[in-house]
């Protein structure tokens, strides 16, 4: 595989799959300026905050930090500024539906790099309660357990 067609991670969300239930997942260009590309390259990235809203029929992505370039000048970028996420029109529409219910939120799970582009993988999500948190930690438990008792017989054979 060549080294243009490998996905590599840049920033993840964790609080994404942890707090929501996703509904949907899209995958989105985003649009950057030369500085902010850099900066990613060296690994200064983070969605950990960052959430996404659909305005005059363009999803825009805001709060998502691309800290500063180091070697920039006078024309850098601004680290919190609000950017524009590349997606088709139906897309977009889709996106705006699925917004416009209430309790339903727009984030990033992930920016990565695919083909040489930076890419964010874009999720529809509902907000989960503390209720369903700690459902999800006791399965998760549960089947570690099943786990841990499964190599064990088997390793007792």
């Amino acid at each position: 595989m060549s080294k243009k067609n490998q996905v590599a991670d840049i920033a993840g969300n964790p609080k994404g799959r942890r707090d929501y239930h996703i509904i949907e997942l899209f995958e989105a260009g985003i649009a950057l300026r030369g500085t902010e590309v850099k900066s990613l390259r060296a690994g200064r990235g983070e969605i950990r905050d960052a959430f996404a809203r659909v305005e005059n029929n363009e999803v825009w992505l805001y709060n998502a930090y691309i800290e500063e370039y180091s070697f920039g000048n006078w024309v850098n970028h601004e680290p919190r500024a609000k950017r524009k996420l590349l997606l088709n029109k139906s897309e977009i529409r889709k996106l705006f539906g699925l917004a416009a219910i209430k309790g339903h939120a727009l984030f990033p799970l992930s920016m990565y790099w695919k083909n040489g582009k930076v890419k964010v993988k874009l999720a529809v999500g509902k907000g989960k309660i503390q209720y369903d948190k700690r459902e999800d930690i006791k399965r998760r438990d549960a089947d570690r357990e099943l786990k841990r008792a499964m190599m064990q017989r088997f390793k007792g054979k």
